[in-house]
């Protein structure tokens, strides 16, 4: 076999046939029918379109039919409208590097002409009759229908059995297709959008507000479980929604992000706002969010792929931050600081966190204050008398404390209802913040004896030179041994048993993809958070009311006291109405 390859006749090199240039294309472009509905939706949106329709058969498949009131094409264009690289949105490297509209490449109409049977039906202000364009036959001929464009879409990849064959069940398809809709009616409020399947009307959202669009999307319980983000840094403006810690999720759906009103999948802002929900969440759940930047287009490059679905800052850095920041920053308010608080929280405990042994309840406690609430000053413990002789004192969030139970939460009573707190998770986090805003110096380092040494990609050994400050201010002394080894003289003291190795690889990886002062941050509050892990007030010590009380009053002045640092919840709330429904007052 190997014979037969090498002694193969060379062939000359030669131009592709339009037909093959035309199907390699469609490849780059139409990778589903979802593909083909979310290009004609960019051209509707850039055609200045206040309604878009978009009709399926078959999950799209069968049929794709997209009708939009935009300006319309001249008939005299429509032929050079199916051309590749045919626009009318850009007309110079300069409009390119200021592009602005959601299409620009002039290749998404003849991609999609070359897989299947297309028909361009379109009509202007100043036409006296819509003209209608069959991208196969070339007949152009008289139509009706108000101003705007209506793209026909037959029998995708009709022309390429294998293509076909490799896509998905109709039901899943159809959901593509729902979803690349559900996109551009979140970045579109002023538009109105419906989808049709088979004749049946499947989503329709008519212009609105952009916070009732987002409701109307994304549904009231997202609303109800995130916040509203708004930051701007330099030439950056950022909007949109964060989910709670508690609302997060097991898979990575409901995760949006639009730069200048696309649609975008980018590595680094995903990774800032991962980073910023750090130690707010649980083990591997995912984070919900909607998140709209806004930043001036010669400052992104929106040409890195046919589909635009990813992009290239010009200061990469700078946008990671700044997305890092404004997260952190909406996070870090917790509920009970809120003005309002919730009345009700659902309880989306994991079973782990409901298996507690068997409750036993307890009244005012005799053990003096816990050296440990001692040690990081709590405020002044909860006085019935002053609440009483001092009506105008804003009522505390968390209320005031009643007794402890199962010897491992606190149960206090707000002005909602009952208040649930493991004790734990929230001194945890108390500890944890008091720890971090104390400003600890750089990580004490550890000489080795004996050097520890491993074979070294060449990326790892730049990134242990450029990034040597960064190393040492964690406590590993990192240098090249030779062309492929590293050697690590001395380790963080507070980590005698670490993996040296294995921490100075990651350490080194993320020194790849992020501003190194992050990476020492994070490395610095792990060590932190497992300090306070030890130092946080554990299950069955048994506290006295004013003990709780302070507990309850260092959550309310506490950052992102919601959550404990591993990502656990701290608090609940229970409704005076989920009581009453319990004990079927009211029936």
């Amino acid at each position: 076999m190997q014979a037969t390859l090498h002694s193969a006749a060379r062939r000359p090199i030669q131009e592709l046939p339009g037909e093959l240039v035309g199907q390699i294309a469609a490849g780059e472009v139409v990778e589903r029918p979802a593909s083909v509905v979310r290009e004609l939706v960019d051209n509707a949106l850039d055609a200045a379109a206040s309604r878009v329709v978009v009709r399926l058969r078959g999950g799209g498949v069968r049929s794709i039919v997209v009708e939009d009131d935009g300006v319309g094409i001249p008939a005299d264009e429509l032929p050079l409208a199916l051309k590749r690289h045919a626009t009318s949105k850009i007309a110079s490297l300069p409009d390119l590097e200021q592009v602005a509209t959601m299409g620009f490449r002039g290749e998404a109409l003849a991609a999609i002409a070359s897989v299947s049977e297309l028909a361009l039906t379109s009509r202007t202000d100043d036409a006296p009759q819509a003209s209608r364009l069959h991208a196969g036959s070339g007949e152009l001929a008289a139509a009706a229908r108000a101003r705007g464009t209506t793209v026909e879409v037959a029998e995708l990849f009709f022309n390429t059995a294998a293509r076909r064959k490799f896509l998905k069940s109709e039901a899943t398809e159809l959901a593509h297709c729902t979803e690349a809709l559900r996109r551009h009616a979140l970045a579109r409020p002023d538009v109105e959008f419906a989808l049709w399947h088979d004749g049946r009307l499947l989503q329709q959202w008519r212009a609105a507000p952009p916070e009732q669009r987002l409701r109307d999307v994304l549904g009231d319980e997202f609303a109800a479980h995130s916040r509203v983000l708004v930051g701007e840094a330099g030439p950056l403006a950022l909007h949109g929604r964060v989910g709670v810690p508690d609302a997060a999720r097991s898979r990575a759906d409901l995760q949006y992000v639009f730069v200048n009103g696309r649609h975008v999948r980018d590595r680094l802002l995903a990774h800032a706002v991962r980073s910023a929900y750090d130690d707010v969440l649980h083990r591997q759940r995912q984070p919900a969010y909607v998140l709209f930047l806004r930043i001036a287009p010669s400052l992104v490059d929106v040409n890195v792929h046919p589909t635009k679905i990813e992009v290239r800052f010009r200061d990469g850095r700078a946008v990671h931050q700044a997305v890092l920041h404004a997260v952190e920053a909406t996070l870090a308010l917790p509920r009970s600081a809120a003005r309002e608080p919730s009345a009700s929280t659902p309880d989306t405990r994991a079973p782990s966190d409901a298996a507690r042994p068997g409750p036993y309840v307890q009244g005012a406690l005799s053990l003096p204050l816990l050296t440990r609430l001692q040690a990081f000053e709590p405020l002044p413990a909860w006085s019935p008398s002053a609440a009483e002789t001092t009506p105008s004192e804003p009522a505390w969030p968390l209320g005031r404390a009643l007794a402890q139970i199962g010897g491992a939460y606190v149960l206090a009573e707000n002005a909602h209802g009952l208040v649930i707190v493991d004790m734990h998770a929230a001194h945890e986090r108390i500890v944890y913040e008091q720890l971090k805003s104390r400003g600890a110096a750089a990580l004490q380092a550890q000489p080795l004896l004996v050097p520890v040494t491993f074979a070294a990609s060449p990326a790892e050994v730049a990134g242990a030179l450029s990034g040597a400050d960064a190393l040492a201010a964690l406590g590993l002394d990192v240098a090249p041994l030779s062309a492929g080894t590293l050697a690590i003289r001395s380790r963080p003291a507070a980590l005698p048993d670490a993996d040296l190795v294995e921490l100075t690889r990651a350490v080194l990886a993320e020194l790849a993809e992020t501003d190194s002062t992050r990476v020492v941050q994070r490395a610095r509050d792990d060590l932190l958070a497992t300090m306070a892990c030890h130092g946080a007030v554990r299950a069955n010590r048994r506290l006295t009311i004013d003990e709780m009380n302070a507990l309850l009053r260092q959550m309310e002045a506490t950052e992102r006291s919601d959550q404990c640092n591993h990502g656990r919840p701290t608090w609940r709330q229970v409704a005076l109405k989920e009581l009453d429904a319990l004990f079927m007052r009211g029936r």
